[in-house]
């Protein structure tokens, strides 16, 4: 009797993956109606135990003088080492033969991708670094998110992630560090209460309680107290201002600062807890201990990640430094917008600023992280075929973008809903001019940033998320691994979430630690094991122009029209090229690296993102003198003259009421914003008509606060008055809070 070995496959896919049956293919020579055979193997465990099995094979056929068997082994976990061998029996006698080995490989890779960012808001013209930053959000979400996104991954061995670092942000962070920065809600902190102007006294008033009112506030007895005094329109003495100081600060330190103490990377503790303990009657000495806490976390941001990059826990990448949109820098004219009525503005095309803003994050992060970067998440996912070779030509390995872009890409677009099409990874770009590239898969990514939040049961939730992607992306036939890219927001999402989504997290990644059939990765290290293992990456063919978002009102599909294309967007783009014109035409001598910093932060995405109707963050018109402020800044650093369209508003300033700062006026020609920060429905009369309809969701990311808002006005000239109230729909409020008083309010038009 003879034993030869034909084939080794999974019944479900190839290589031999965790969780999936595998068979093996036996053959016997000579054909005997007795005969018996069998798979011994050896399991090898990744935690160093050991054990045997054997497996009877099933006969299939006979054919040309031998007879065919399969054996079904497993499933076997991730990791696992096995060793097998061949016996066989008939009347004849005994067989043996030699088989294999195999090693299990994940049924599914996963690499996810946070993205951290914030624009500038640091004015390059202030006289003094204290209160040079215009906004507090760098500082806010350093407390939050930027250490803990990194620490907590180190908490759980074994899962690993890229965390996208945006330069921008990182400048901005050592500035408060390292240079002596505040901003201005800082500066109003540390003012003594008993000194305040009444101006400073109605912007604190106004500004701090600009935060999640269901996870930020009301889970504060004495912030909430404030919360409610407020809205109700009650005086505050000095005590009370100084607590809000306090609170508007404290809220926003994570979980683990509030609850706890933390030892930082660099050796230092930090921890608010017995300020949330004592929760009243704070004194001025409590109000500098608490900035001087946040001050120990900024300095540990960047030594958090450098050290767990360098333990192989996470990868860092980065960004062009501004967050750009690359393909409308180096060309407006090959933007693809196709929302109808929408055209692109007067041509705005230096390539030369799309490179020097990829050069310069390259060099940041050298300095940073003694090294250079291996990847990039492009500002919003935004690619194009002729941007690829700027990536390449300064040394960055890889790219991601959305699902969508792949979608559109070639000749008759790629099947995306296939996941042996999306799980994947690419290469792009003419050859020796070419990156790698993944595309992040839209739905699993907007499930957490955009859906899970709501869930009651945090283990829950991710067990049937993880369970959802096994399903979805972890089956079929192909012969390559499988890559889920998993790209989102890492900072915003949190405030709706319990606990600053701590629970959450912490669930997901045990979870994804102690599934059998799952293995994290970074992008770099995925690509490493594939060159070793000789794996040629397949091209996608003509790139498509395009981001991760389709613009809303367009034609389906992803494009860069949230960017451009609408009069807002439009006007932006060409003031921004008048300003580029001027520094183009000045004496190089005079344009220096300050000058053309405020330029590239007015390149930046997120002044566009929030032009136009596609898009509103609430606060439009502070993005918008932000915006002209880098502007002005660029010709003054440069010394040259202002421009007179600067001084224009882009978009129409509304006045804006809310909880906090309920205006009592409003112009006929002014439009009124009614701002809540719960889902609910508004119900309004301005004159004989009235209207009930749900306040409309806003961006507010910035703040990471979740926002919701109803336009009114402008108003006819016979209009003396608008009258409205709220009817909170938020799942979870409780019926006391300030959004369920259900009270009527009432704003004056002149």
């Amino acid at each position: 009797m003879f034993l030869g070995h034909a084939n080794l496959n999974t019944l479900d896919s190839r290589p031999a993956r965790a969780g999936l049956p595998i068979s093996i293919d036996v053959t016997s020579t000579p054909v005997q109606p007795d005969q018996v055979v069998r798979v011994r193997y050896e399991v090898h465990h990744t935690g160093g135990t050991a054990e045997n099995g054997c497996v009877t094979a099933r006969w299939l056929e006979n054919r040309d003088g031998s007879s065919y068997w399969r054996a079904e082994l497993g499933p076997f976990r991730r990791g696992d080492r096995v060793e097998y061998a061949f016996e066989g029996e008939s009347s004849d006698g005994g067989a043996l033969a030699p088989g294999g080995a195999f090693t299990v490989m994940p049924r599914l890779f996963l690499a996810l991708l946070w993205h951290q960012h914030q624009p500038l808001y640091r004015d390059l013209c202030a006289a003094s670094p204290r209160g040079s930053f215009v906004k507090p959000w760098v500082r806010l979400h350093a407390i939050r998110d930027y250490y803990a996104m990194a620490a907590l991954l180190a908490e759980q061995p074994g899962v690993r992630a890229t965390i996208n670092l945006t330069p921008v942000l990182l400048d901005q962070i050592e500035h408060y560090a390292n240079g002596g920065a505040t901003d201005i809600a800082q500066e109003l902190t540390l003012k003594p209460a008993e000194s305040l102007s009444s101006s400073d006294r109605e912007a604190i008033l106004s500004s701090f309680f600009d935060a999640d009112w269901h996870n930020q506030i009301f889970p504060h007895p004495r912030y909430a107290e404030l919360f409610a005094k407020r809205a109700a329109r009650e005086a505050f003495d000095a005590s009370e201002i100084r607590d809000l100081q306090m609170w508007f600060n404290l809220a926003w330190f994570g979980d683990e600062f509030r609850k706890g103490s933390v030892e930082l990377v660099t050796g230092e503790i930090a921890s608010v807890r017995r300020f949330v303990e004592k929760q009243r009657d704070f004194s001025e000495s409590d109000i500098e201990a608490v900035l001087a806490e946040q001050l120990k976390i900024l300095r540990a941001v960047v030594p958090v990640h450098r050290t767990l990059q360098d333990k192989g826990v996470i990868e860092v990448s980065t960004t062009p430094f501004c967050h750009p949109i690359l393909p409308l820098l180096i060309d407006t004219d090959r933007a693809t917008i196709d929302r109808p009525g929408a055209g692109p503005p007067r041509r705005f095309a230096y390539p030369e600023d799309a490179d020097a803003q990829t050069r310069l994050a390259v060099e940041q992060y050298q300095r940073l992280f003694a090294r250079p970067p291996d990847g990039m998440w492009p500002a919003e996912g935004a690619v194009a075929a002729f941007a690829v070779p700027i990536f390449a030509r300064n040394g960055v390995r890889w790219i991601a973008s959305d699902q969508g872009v792949l979608a559109r890409s070639g000749q008759w677009g790629y099947r995306v809903e296939r996941p042996d099409v999306l799980c994947r990874a690419y290469r792009t770009g003419e050859t020796g001019d070419d990156v790698s590239i993944f595309f992040r898969a839209t739905a699993p990514s907007d499930a957490i940033g955009f859906h899970l939040q709501n869930a009651s049961d945090p283990e829950v939730a991710v067990r049937e998320f993880i369970e959802g992607l096994k399903a979805r992306y972890g089956g079929g036939g192909d012969d390559d691994d499988r890559l889920l890219t998993i790209a989102l927001d890492g900072e915003n999402a949190w405030g709706a979430f319990r606990d600053d989504g701590r629970p959450f997290l912490r669930a997901l990644y045990r979870q994804l630690a102690q599934d059998p059939d799952l293995e994290t990765t970074t992008f770099s290290d995925y690509l490493e094991g594939r060159a070793q293992a000789g794996v040629v990456e397949a091209r996608v063919y003509d790139l498509f122009t395009g981001s991760w978002i389709d613009e809303w009102g367009s034609a389906p599909g992803v494009d860069l029209g949230t960017w451009i294309g609408e009069p807002e967007e439009n006007r932006a783009w060409e003031l921004l090229g008048a300003v580029r014109d001027v520094l183009s035409q000045a004496p190089p001598a005079s344009v220096g690296g300050q000058a053309l910093g405020a330029l590239y932060a007015a390149e930046g995405s997120d002044w566009f993102w929030w032009f136009g109707s596609d898009q509103d963050s609430g606060s439009d018109q502070e993005f918008d003198d932000l915006f002209r402020m880098h502007l002005s800044n660029a010709l003054r650093l440069a010394g040259q003259k202002q421009l007179p369209e600067l001084a224009l508003h882009i978009v129409p300033h509304a006045s804006v009421w809310t909880f906090a700062e309920q205006i009592e006026n409003v112009a006929h020609s002014d439009r009124l914003v009614i701002r809540a920060n719960c889902p609910g429905i508004l119900e309004w009369w301005v004159n004989e008509s009235h209207g009930a309809e749900p306040l409309l969701p806003v961006g507010g990311v910035l703040a990471g606060a979740h926002r919701y808002e109803r336009t009114l006005g402008p108003f006819e000239p016979s209009t003396r008055e608008v009258v409205f109230r709220f009817e909170c729909r938020h799942a979870g409020c409780r019926g006391g809070a300030v959004c369920c008083w259900g009270r009527t309010y009432h704003v004056q038009v002149y």
